[in-house]
């Protein structure tokens, strides 16, 4: 078959190394000029590198928080013009022009405001389908304004007899329609919850509602959740809203987790969610940490959405609104690679950061070089005993590399065989070596080969990066007579494949 070879060259293929989506959130007083300006230049400083790829101020605000580009005078212009241009006989234009205006009205604030402006455009459709002799559309714009205000009552001075005349049959035909229950609960008791604008009542809700998609918003006070689109259908739509997370996040004037106190896990917990809605791998959480005494730290944590967990930790001294360039650039450095190519940068390699240790003096009881302080938390003060400890890390974190590296390996075969039985699958429903666009089945099998080479690759990269790492690892300690044996093993066969470390840390 011509698309074997295609398929099989895509699942075998490696690509080259690809920087893992990012996404810089502050995290702190969301209202903090000096944290805002910080984070901006540091996501700035990041993003000017065109090999990372990262989510900017922007693109972070459209995925979670999209925002009208006009105002609501100027969208209520908008529908006049419209509406003058359906007087005029111009259907294709107003239509355009409805639509246009529809897209910016979902994204306004909901309330009462935003509802009016709804319910003009949903009725101007109804009446401009309805002139283009299009009676299914008009009928489910009208339907738009009645599923959620059943009592709206056309204005005789604007609507035909026999447009009211419609508009009541469909008002009655709502009325026997079969409901869905749609159960609303959030995390914060009493929270206002709003379909398609209109506020309907307040957390925990429970109504009757007519199936079909809703756009849902809940607001607690200056708190409001992700806007959404829900289907509702079934005997019952069960919600539930973690408005406490989702009101905490916010776009402006800088992408934010509002945290009070130093619930630290809660915090990153909240950062991971963040990363997985926005579909990136990786989180960067920027904040300014303020001992009690000495100077303020600017300090970055970064994390793997997948996983859950920090895989670094650094940060530099900073004082005023300005970040020094070669601080940013430093940590900037550091957050992606893991190196620390200046002094200007402090890893948190033993479970306390700086700013969490007594300032004014190094660990080894050594004033800080150039008002910086660069010794690392909790060192041993004596070489002999910093050099054993040192190595004996260095060549534990060896074995875990490599063994990472295995397993890595291990799971590409297993997913390489996998895909061997989708191809196996896909061959025996091709049409002269192609797939046909009607066959569902084969399009859902060519799909799934695709992800499967996606998660290929990603294992390849991965277990070649642990292994290199663990080879450098290995090589930088020194060889130690009490160097613990350490034994991989390796196996596959048609039904899977399985990796195995062993060994006395």
């Amino acid at each position: 078959m011509r698309i074997t070879p295609v398929i099989v060259a895509l699942l075998l293929s490696t690509q080259a190394y690809a920087a893992s989506r990012r996404a810089v959130v502050a995290s702190g007083d969301c209202k903090d000029a000096e944290l805002s300006g910080q984070a901006k230049a540091f996501l700035g400083a990041l993003t000017s590198r065109p090999e990372q790829d990262t989510l900017s101020a922007s693109q972070f605000s459209e995925r979670l928080f999209p925002q009208s580009t006009k105002s609501y005078e100027d969208l209520q212009r908008q529908l006049e013009a419209a509406q003058d241009q359906f007087y005029e006989g111009r259907n294709a234009r107003t239509l355009q022009a409805v639509d246009e205006a529809m897209q910016q009205i979902t994204r306004l604030p909901v309330g009462d405001a935003r509802w009016k402006l709804y319910v003009e455009a949903q009725l101007l459709h109804g009446l401009n389908y309805r002139s283009m002799g299009k009676s299914k559309e008009s009928d489910a714009a009208f339907r738009n304004v009645l599923r959620l205000q059943p009592e709206y009552q056309l204005n005789p001075d604007y609507f035909a007899p026999s447009v009211r005349q419609n508009f009541d049959k469909l008002r009655k035909e709502l009325a026997q329609t079969r409901k869905v229950k749609l159960s609303v609960k959030s995390t914060l008791p009493a929270a206002d919850v709003y379909l398609d604008g209109l506020k309907l009542g307040q957390t925990p809700l429970s109504l009757d509602a007519v199936p079909g998609t809703y756009h849902l918003t809940l607001v607690k006070g200056t708190a409001t959740s992700f806007p959404r689109h829900i289907q509702v259908h079934g005997a019952e739509t069960p919600l539930l809203v973690d408005v406490a997370y989702e009101g905490s996040v916010s776009a402006s004037p800088f992408p934010c987790l509002a945290t009070s106190g130093s619930n630290d896990e809660r915090t990153l917990s909240h950062a991971v969610r963040l990363g997985g809605t926005l579909g990136v791998e990786e989180v960067i959480v920027v904040r300014l940490e303020r001992p009690s005494s000495g100077p303020k730290w600017f300090a970055a944590t970064v994390l793997n959405v997948e996983g859950g967990q920090k895989l670094r930790e650094g940060g530099f001294k900073t004082q005023g609104t300005d970040a020094p360039d070669e601080a940013l650039a430093a940590l900037v450095d550091f957050v992606t690679t893991g190196r620390s190519p200046s002094a200007l940068v402090v890893m948190n390699a033993n479970g306390k950061a700086p700013w969490d240790a007594p300032l004014g003096a190094g660990r080894n009881g050594h004033a800080s070089a150039g008002g910086m302080d660069l010794s690392a938390p909790d060192l041993m003060t004596e070489g002999e005993a910093s050099g054993t400890r040192s190595t004996s890390g260095l060549r534990t974190a060896s074995y875990v590399a490599l063994g990472t590296g295995v397993a890595a390996f291990a799971g590409a075969g297993v997913v390489r065989l996998l895909a061997q039985k989708d191809v196996n699958a896909l061959e025996k429903r091709l049409d002269n070596g192609r797939i046909l666009s009607s066959d569902r089945e084969a399009m859902g099998i060519r799909d799934a080969l695709v992800q499967k080479s996606n998660v290929l690759n990603g294992l390849l990269i991965g277990g070649s990066a642990a292994v290199v790492t663990g080879a450098v690892l290995y090589l930088l300690s020194p060889d130690s007579s009490s160097t613990p044996p350490v034994s991989v093993g390796l196996s596959a066969n048609s039904q899977g494949a399985a990796a195995s470390l062993s060994g006395s840390f």
